[in-house]
């Protein structure tokens, strides 16, 4: 199946804001990211319930769901932006209307735990989405110039991104020169997602990491079972982005760090890795585009995207 693509973002478009995951506090992140979004010369519609709250989520798992759909099903909306992320958006996988995203394909962008809806939409209907911003994060203060410079350039333009603004290190390097086609996201949403009916094949991929919060062990206990699942089986290449607050904050507990349980892992699955890209949960990010060809090579460390993301 061919890879399923949105048209590109054009001005004064309407972009959808939905709190799929964990809730939005304190609520003025949601008005500041609109005030953001309008000043870029876009049309913007919340979804009916972004400021509720339900224990851990953004509402049950009901009406998160109804403003995920409704977004999908809304002919203007040309644009879906996650609020936040947290936890959630696996307990909507079952309910997306997957029917609505192929009739019509719109731009979702997210990362974090989004990461749950971004594989599941590939693996049922192959769209392109993009690991990038979320609005009341990176959008309800002045955002980092480099993200929001290659977001908006990200979702704008219908050519292939080229090269990323952003170099790596060679972790493991049987190769010199690697290309597949990019996906991934969050290691722990990756993780829970095995087993299930939405994660999608890996086979002739280069698999995008980050994480963030969680001890060097939990990083190697969650990359075990990857591994141990087969996960990576025929994967092309490994793109290592942020692991931000990741290391033993026990002194009194012996441990690896987690660039030593990284660099273990690289070597031992023999895929050529690239480390540190300007990925994942920090403020200066770069935004990717899942679902399309991509290629890193030795020289340079640095990865470019070889396919458009979007349509004319």
């Amino acid at each position: 199946m061919n890879s399923l693509k949105p048209k590109k973002l054009r001005a004064g478009q309407l972009i959808g804001l939905i709190a799929p995951a964990g809730p939005v506090l304190p609520p003025e992140r949601i008005s500041r990211a609109v005030i953001y979004l309008e000043k870029q010369g876009y049309r913007v519609i919340l979804g009916r319930h972004v400021e509720a709250q339900h224990g851990f989520l953004a509402g049950e798992d009901d009406v998160r769901l109804t403003d995920l759909n409704g977004m999908l099903r809304n002919p203007e909306v040309r644009m879906i932006m996650a609020l936040r992320g947290g936890y959630g958006c696996i307990r909507l996988l079952n309910g997306i209307d997957y029917a609505s995203v192929r009739r019509d394909p719109k731009i979702i962008v997210g990362f974090s735990d989004v990461t749950a809806l971004q594989l599941a939409l590939y693996h049922k209907t192959r769209l392109v989405t993009f690991a990038g911003p979320m609005a009341a994060v990176e959008f309800s203060n002045p955002p980092d110039p480099l993200t929001e410079e290659h977001f908006w350039k990200a979702v704008t333009t219908a050519r292939p991104l080229g090269g990323i603004p952003s170099s790596g290190t060679f972790l493991h390097q049987p190769q010199t020169e690697v290309e597949g086609l990019l996906l991934g996201g969050n290691l722990a949403t990756i993780t829970s997602l095995v087993g299930t009916p939405f994660l999608p094949k890996f086979k002739d991929s280069i698999l995008l990491l980050e994480e963030v919060d969680e001890r060097p062990y939990r990083i190697d206990r969650m990359l075990s079972q990857l591994r141990l699942a087969k996960v990576y089986r025929g994967l092309r290449g490994l793109i290592l982005g942020q692991f931000t607050n990741c290391e033993n904050l026990d002194p009194t507990r012996p441990s690896a760090t987690c660039a030593e349980v990284l660099e273990s892992f690289a070597t031992m699955i023999s895929v050529p890795t690239l480390n540190g890209i300007l990925h994942g949960h920090v403020a200066r990010k770069v935004t990717l585009p899942l679902g399309v060809r991509a290629r890193f090579k030795q020289r340079g460390s640095k990865l470019e995207i070889l396919e458009s993301a979007l349509t004319p």
